[in-house]
C-alpha cells in the first residue's frame, strides 16, 4: 500500500472512535503546513469509506475500534487496490498485532503517548516510503516475529556469506550496530559495510525490512 509521492501537503485521515483523540491529533498535525487532515472516521467501516472517497496519502488508524478494528481495516485495504499508507496509532499493542499489522501492509506503528513532533516525523517518514517503529518497540517486533516462526522451511542463502548471515542473526536478536560489532569482534564500520551489502543482496532498505525478510525466509544464520 505504498503511495507515490504527490505535490502539495500530505493528505491524512484520522480514524479513532474517541472524538477527543481525533481532535487532538488534528491539532497536532495542523502545526505542520506540509500536512493536511482531509477527513476523520469514528469506526473501521467509516475509515474504509473515507479512504475510498477521499483517497488520502496517509491513514492514521486506531487498533481498537467498533464495527471493524484496525487490523481488519488493514486486511481489507491490503486486498483492495488502495494505495493509502497506513500507520497504527495505539495506546497499547501486542507483539503479534505488530507483526500482523506489518504483514497486512502497515508502514508504521506509533503509540499515543509519543511526543507530537515524533508523530509528525512519522508521517513524513512513511510518506517517503520508510517504515516507522520506535526503537523500544523494535525489539518487541523481533520477539513477535520469532514467536510466530519463519514461513519458509528452507534456509536459502540469497548469495549471503556466512559472516553476513551472522550479522543478520544478531540483528534478529535486536542488537544495535555496536552490539553486532561486539558480538562478532569487528568494528562498527565493518558492520555498516556488511549491512549495506546485505541490503543490496536482499533488496531491502532498512533494518525493519531486513527483519521482516529474514524472518519470512528463515535467514537465522544458524
Amino acid at each position: 500500500m505504498a503511495n507515490e509521492k504527490k505535490s502539495g501537503p500530505v493528505r491524512v485521515i484520522i480514524a479513532d472512535d474517541h472524538s477527543i483523540v481525533r481532535e487532538g491529533l488534528r491539532l497536532i498535525l495542523s502545526t505542520d503546513s506540509d500536512i493536511k487532515v482531509v477527513g476523520q472516521a469514528a469506526d473501521g467501516q467509516e475509515a474504509l469509506d473515507s479512504v475510498r472517497s477521499l483517497k488520502p496519502d496517509i491513514l492514521l488508524l486506531d487498533v481498537d475500534m467498533p464495527r471493524l478494528n484496525g487490523l481488519e481495516v488493514l486486511k481489507t485495504l491490503s486486498e483492495s487496490d488502495s494505495d493509502v499508507t497506513c500507520v497504527l496509532v495505539t495506546a497499547s499493542i501486542e507483539n503479534q498485532q505488530i507483526v500482523a499489522a506489518l504483514q497486512h501492509g502497515a508502514r508504521g506503528v506509533i503509540r499515543k503517548e509519543t511526543p507530537a513532533r515524533m508523530l509528525i516525523q512519522c508521517i513524513h517518514s512513511v510518506h517517503e516510503g520508510q517504515y516507522w517503529l520506535g526503537q523500544n518497540a523494535f525489539s518487541d517486533l523481533v520477539k513477535g516475529l520469532q514467536s510466530i516462526g519463519p514461513s519458509s522451511s528452507e534456509n536459502a542463502s540469497f548469495g549471503l556469506t556466512s559472516r553476513e548471515l551472522k550479522v543478520i542473526a544478531a540483528v534478529l536478536e535486536g542488537d544495535t550496530n555496536k552490539g553486532v560489532a561486539e558480538r562478532l569482534s569487528i568494528s562498527e564500520q565493518t558492520v555498516k559495510n556488511h549491512l549495506t551489502n546485505i541490503f543490496n543482496k536482499l533488496g531491502v532498505s532498512s533494518r525493519l525490512e531486513l527483519v521482516l525478510f529474514a524472518s519470512k525466509n528463515n535467514l537465522t544464520g544458524k
